[in-house]
């Protein structure tokens, strides 16, 4: 286990258990290692709720309910996809919070416009806005795939700074 990663997930599990929150992840080119990585942590039932991997646009569409307009107009790599995704997270669990992370994790895939290390990112909540990012990572598959869950777990952290309270964002 990545000890970096693995320090990170039992800050977000302290955070969701005072705050008495859970989350689930919407995850496409890390194919479940956000997941993974939350999951490593003993008594992550009590906060992880679940994780979708959709790797395939077709799955997004599926098991999300990403529009099959957003992905046409906007691809699969793109900020309204990973919005939607974590919109998708939160209308299909439990879950008080959602990430999503799509990307192009190498080493084939880029375009000049998204080349490989592309990676969009949101995080939302059920009492609060989505948000959105887009960073372009370098490095070998692994290295890029590692840096997004990195990303997209101190993304998760972020918006748990802004807790107020049991079940409760500011």
């Amino acid at each position: 286990m990545d000890a970096e990663l693995l320090t990170l997930a039992q800050r977000v599990a302290h955070d969701l258990r005072m705050a008495g929150l859970s989350v689930a992840t919407a995850e496409s080119c890390t194919g479940g290692w956000v997941a993974q990585v939350l999951t490593d942590v003993p008594g992550s039932s009590l906060w992880f709720d679940r994780g979708f991997v959709t790797y395939s646009n077709m799955a997004k569409h599926e098991m999300l309910g990403v529009a099959t307009d957003i992905l046409a107009q906007h691809g699969a790599v793109s900020e309204p996809t990973a919005c939607a995704m974590v919109a998708g997270a939160l209308a299909h669990s439990h879950a008080d919070l959602a990430l999503a992370v799509t990307g192009i994790a190498g080493p084939d895939g880029g375009t000049v416009e998204k080349p490989v290390g592309t990676v969009c990112f949101a995080w939302g909540g059920r009492r609060h806005p989505i948000r959105s990012i887009t960073l372009h990572f370098q490095g070998d598959r692994t290295g890029v795939r590692r840096q997004a869950v990195l990303t997209a777990i101190q993304g998760l952290l972020q918006d748990l700074e802004g807790l107020d309270g049991p079940r409760g964002l500011r």
